[in-house]
């Protein structure tokens, strides 16, 4: 469990980078409304971090905490920070990313229910939920 929730932590950490680098350089006409999600989207990314770190505390597990351990630990790949304005291409790559942490949380919810973990368990389900909405919302985006 405490290595499965490592890389998702590390997952958030590194996602959290790439969202905040997409709102750092996206450009183009649709800058304003882009912006501000992509503000949304890091800012909820970011307190879930804190969430998980805390919730593998309160379970007796160790949180990784270097940035170092946090990339050697994450599947999710950093943005390049450089002005982009394919905003149909950043959301594509966003929605990948969502369903990679909505498959993670799946899976350690799974983890969790089969050593009876509800607290880790019940945290999942915040997170599904959460990341479903965030993708049927990019998808119908991009229709």
């Amino acid at each position: 469990m405490e290595n499965k929730l490592n890389a998702y932590l590390s997952d958030l950490v590194v996602f959290y980078h790439k969202l905040q680098s997409y709102h750092w350089y996206i450009a183009g006409h649709t800058f304003l409304e882009t912006h501000g999600k992509l503000e949304e989207y890091y800012n909820m990314i970011n307190a879930q971090i804190d969430d998980v770190a805390e919730v593998m505390l309160m379970n007796g597990y160790h949180p990784v905490a270097t940035l170092e351990e946090f990339k050697n630990n994450s599947s999710i790949k950093e943005a390049k920070g450089e002005f982009n304005t394919d905003v149909k291409a950043v959301y594509t790559e966003l929605c990948n990313d969502f369903h990679y942490l909505l498959d993670a949380v799946v899976s350690i919810k799974e983890a969790a229910d089969e050593v009876s973990s509800y607290q880790i368990s019940s945290s999942m389900d915040e997170y599904i939920s959460a990341y479903k909405k965030v993708i049927w919302m990019i998808e119908q985006t991009m229709m």
